[in-house]
Order: structure tokens, then C-alpha cells, then sequence
């Protein structure tokens, strides 16, 4: 019936669909790694960035260390610890010359305990899939690496609350539960390699926001480690905790600078029973918010995904990675994804829905898929964006939070700013459910001059929209000294403050989140 009421919309214009016929591309943040030796040093590229007063590693630091952890889990071989350096992007890149692989908390803790002491500054990293510069090196820090911490220790089938290790892999976890009645609330484009602890350090947001609510609405529990070594144990599984402080809460979001996350206890929803995708060709972006309003109107309760794309942004996947639209060429696209317990309901509610939207002209083309394989094949599309756009050169990639109204203005805005003959694309996607715009300029390599156009100005129109000027990335490296357009001075003195108590020598992913250590 679905496929019906779209070939006789599309006879109606004439448009031609196509299937995808291609192979599956892996998931983006799969390992891949950029040429560390071509990225230039964080130090060199900011050099109004300083080292602070921390010890710097000497032979006596890496023997206790072998104390603590086998000598095999205490990488020192610089070859072995340049891939930790450098993140994904290739934006920013460290010289740390030790990377600490603990597989226990009382590893965790005996580690802080003695770089406390010693001083010497130190940078948890998980998946190393961050988009903001969070999880590697500015100086010289140790790497203190999540990867080993990877258990899952329970599943409680009655209530799916899930406990497990912070280095536990998102995917693994979404296949674990899969195979058990149940899903993580959680799902991102980095899933094949990003890391629970990391996804919460960061608050991490995803494509099923809009259904499941934020990760930090999901997760019930927290184990952390504190600078000074101290175990803070808030592993609770329970719904309803109302006994003082929720101290879980200083540790979801504060990107490692407050104590290293070693478990996790988090609420996953039964798997649905019934899933649908739409892949929706329009042709400007009034059209996207109409269908979105329609989409929440008439698919209700149903509705876990609803996500935008621009033309050249789906052109990074189509082209750079040899991908193939399901349908024509289109200025915006549109991913609407349904979930639901009984599959005659689900699609009658879509049936409705895209019958409506094609017989008013809103929605030019589009297909429907429920077979996984399919399925899998349109959201790579979507998660294929950000390693396409890798493709072009360097990406100065911005993620914001907009009115509904505002969401898509920043792009014709830049597109008069920026100079032609410098910049590739200058293009947008993202989570139109939640108002979370992906904004991306790309170049042939790393321009200051560039950088210069669109920083603060990008930063500057979101505030004076009342916006975020992080969705769901954090802030990371890259905007400790722009988060004062969202956070207020009293916010801010109060981070500075809880910073100061937790971690008063400041150890703790030193130049990171907070504006006075930038």
C-alpha cells in the first residue's frame, strides 16, 4: 500500500525512483584514523593555548604505572600512541607519550590517586569519536584509555535496566539487547566504536532523541572516578531516587573533567516490533518544517526519527563515497523514521501520513522500506555525511541548537560571507526533530582565514537566536571560549567553583569545557 501511494505520486510528476543497489557502507568512526603525522600540533595551530603548571612524565611515572597495570596495557612506543593523539577529524592533535589501558575501576582509582600526587595531567578517552577536539591531548597529558573496561555486568528483564562498563562499545550493547527483547535509547552515526562512558561524559543526543528522550533522562546510575583517586558510587537502578543531590548529573556532560565514568546504569526501551523508514525528496525548506509538523500531528506516538539533509550534504555521501540516492536528485531530503508494537497500525498511520503530503505537493518523491537490509542501507546515507565530507579536505564542522523557525537560515547567511574560490561546500543536516542543526564548511586544508569568518560570527547569530552553541557535541577544546553564549556568568563561576572542589589541582582534561582554562 505504501509503495503504491508513492509510485502514484511520483507517475503524478514524473519523477523516477531508484533502489539502492549498493553495498552497505561500514558505519563512519569505524577505527578509521586520519594521517597523524600530517595534523598539525594543537600547540602550533592555537598558540595562545599554554601548558599548564603539570609535571611532565619521566621514567619514574611509567615504572609505577607498570606497578598498576601489566606492562602490556602501558603503551610508550610513540608509534603505538599517535593514533591516541589525534582525533578523528584530524582537527587536533596532542603529544601525549602514554597511554594507560585500566580494565577495573580500583585500576581508574589507583591511577588518578598517583597522578594526583605526582600533578601530572591526564586525558580520559573512550571510542575517541568526539567531535570537538574532548577526547585527545592538548600537551603532553596521560592518556588514561577506556577500551579493556568493556563488561557488561547485568540486564534486569523485568525493568531493562541495563549495568555495564564505560568502555562497553554502543553497538555491542544495542546487539546485546536486541537479542533480548531490548534496545539502547541511544543511536548514533559513531555506534561502531563509540563508548557508553564517553556517550554519557558528553550527554551525547542521536538520532532517537526525539522518541526516547536525552541520554541523561535515561540513565539511572553513575560509577566515577575522582581526581584525587576517590570511587563516587551512584550506581543506582532505580526510576524513582529522590534522596538529596542527583550527583550523577555532575558527572553526564562535564566531558571527563570532573571524574572519569567507569559503569553505567541505563533504562533501554523494548525493541519495537515494527519499523518503517521514508526517504523524502522536497524542494526548500519551509516544506521540511510542514512535513515535520505533519509528521508529528499524524504519526504521533509512533514517530522516532525525523532528520534533514541539504543537497550537497547527501552529495558528500553520494559522491565522495560512491553511495546511491533512493530517489531523484532534490534541494532537501527527509529521513522520518517509525517505531511501533503492531505493524497493520504503524502503516496505516503512515499510509495516511505520506498520502497527505504527496497529494498537497510538499513532498515532490520518496520510497519506503521495512526490510532491515533497506533500512540500513537509507540510514547510511544519512550517517555517511560526516565521513564524506572528510573527503573534501578539512571540515569546520559546527553543531548547533535553533528555533524551528531560524533552523536553516545560518546557511544561505555564510554562503554570502564566505569566499567562493576558498570553500567547498557550505551545508547543513541534522536532527530537525530536535532543532539540532550540523553545520559544515569545507576547504582543500585548514585556513585561519577562513576560520576567522565564521568564528565568533556563527556562535554570535545562534545566541542572539537564543540558541546553543552545542546541540549534543559539548564543548570540548574547540569551544571553551565561546560557551559563554549560552551559559551565563553566574553558570559559569559555578562550574568554575564545582571544578575547583572536585578537582582542585585541575588534572582532569586540563583546557577543556571551561572558558578560564582555555
Amino acid at each position: 500500500m505504501l509503495r503504491q501511494i508513492l509510485r502514484r505520486a511520483v507517475a503524478r510528476r514524473a519523477v523516477v525512483s531508484t533502489v539502492i543497489k549498493n553495498e552497505a557502507v561500514r558505519r563512519i568512526h569505524c577505527g578509521r584514523k586520519c594521517c597523524s603525522s600530517k595534523v598539525e600540533l594543537t600547540s602550533v595551530r592555537y598558540p595562545g593555548v599554554k601548558r599548564g603548571n603539570y609535571a611532565q612524565l619521566s621514567d619514574k611515572h611509567v615504572q609505577h604505572f607498570q606497578s598498576i597495570l601489566p606492562k602490556e596495557r602501558v603503551i610508550t612506543d610513540l608509534s603505538d600512541v599517535e593514533s591516541y593523539n589525534v582525533d578523528w577529524l584530524g582537527m587536533v592533535r596532542g603529544a601525549s607519550q602514554v597511554v594507560l589501558k585500566p580494565k577495573t575501576t580500583e585500576e581508574v582509582s589507583a591511577i588518578l590517586k598517583y597522578c594526583n600526587a605526582e600533578n601530572l595531567a591526564v586525558c580520559p578517552q573512550g571510542g575517541n569519536t568526539g567531535l570537538v577536539g574532548g577526547s585527545v591531548p592538548v600537551f603532553d597529558e596521560v592518556i588514561i584509555s577506556t577500551s579493556l573496561m568493556n563488561k557488561i555486568i547485568s540486564l534486569d528483564d523485568l525493568s531493562g535496566v541495563l549495568i555495564c562498563q564505560a568502555g562497553c562499545i554502543l553497538e555491542n550493547l544495542d546487539s546485546y539487547l536486541s537479542d533480548r527483547g531490548f534496545m539502547m535509547p541511544l543511536d548514533l552515526g559513531a555506534k561502531g566504536t563509540c563508548q557508553i562512558g564517553g556517550n554519557v561524559s558528553t550527554n551525547a543526543g542521536g538520532i532517537r532523541l526525539i522518541r526516547y528522550g536525552s541520554l541523561q533522562g535515561s540513565v539511572l546510575g553513575i560509577e566515577a572516578v575522582k581526581a584525587d583517586g576517590e570511587i563516587i558510587d551512584c550506581l543506582s537502578s532505580l526510576k524513582k531516587d529522590n534522596t538529596g543531590f542527583h550527583l550523577k548529573h555532575l558527572f553526564i556532560g562535564s566531558e571527563g573533567t570532573l571524574g572519569i565514568v567507569t559503569k553505567v546504569a541505563v533504562h533501554c526501551p523494548p525493541s519495537p516490533k515494527a519499523v518503517n523508514v521514508a526517504f523524502l525528496g522536497l524542494e526548500k525548506f519551509d516544506d521540511v518544517l510542514h512535513t515535520y509538523r505533519d509528521a508529528r500531528h499524524g504519526l504521533g506516538e509512533i514517530l522516532s526519527s525525523c532528520e534533514m539533509m541539504d543537497a550537497l550534504s547527501l552529495d558528500a555521501a553520494t559522491t565522495n563515497l560512491k553511495l546511491q540516492r533512493p530517489i531523484g536528485e532534490f534541494p532537501f531530503y527527509m529521513l522520518i523514521e517509525t517505531s511501533g508494537s503492531n505493524g497493520a497500525h504503524d502503516e496505516e498511520k503512515l499510509n495516511k501520513f505520506l498520502e497527505a503530503s504527496m497529494a498537497n505537493g510538499v513532498v515532490l518523491d520518496g520510497t519506503v522500506a521495512s526490510e532491515p537490509s533497506r533500512i540500513k542501507l537509507m540510514w547510511n546515507l544519512r550517517e555517511g555525511i560526516t565521513e564524506g565530507l572528510l573527503h573534501d579536505g578539512y571540515v569546520y564542522k559546527y553543531d548547533i541548537s535553533l528555533p524551528h523557525a531560524s533552523f536553516y537560515a545560518i546557511i544561505p547567511e555564510l554562503q554570502t560571507r564566505l569566499p567562493k574560490d576558498k570553500v567547498g561546500r557550505i551545508c547543513g543536516y541534522g536532527h530537525v526533530g530536535d532543532g539540532n542543526l550540523h553545520l559544515n564548511i569545507t576547504s582543500p586544508e585548514f585556513d585561519h582565514s577562513i576560520l576567522d569568518i565564521i568564528e565568533p560570527f556563527v556562535f554570535e547569530w545562534t545566541s542572539k537566536l537564543k540558541g546553543s552553541v552545542s546541540a549534543e557535541h559539548g564543548i570540548g577544546f574547540k569551544k571553551t571560549q565561546y560557551i559563554h553564549y549560552s551559559k551565563s556568568k553566574s553558570s559559569l563561576d559555578l562550574m568554575v567553583n564545582i571544578k575547583k572542589l572536585m578537582d582542585p589541582k585541575g588534572i582532569l582534561n586540563p583546557y577543556k569545557v571551561l572558558p578560564a582554562q582555555h
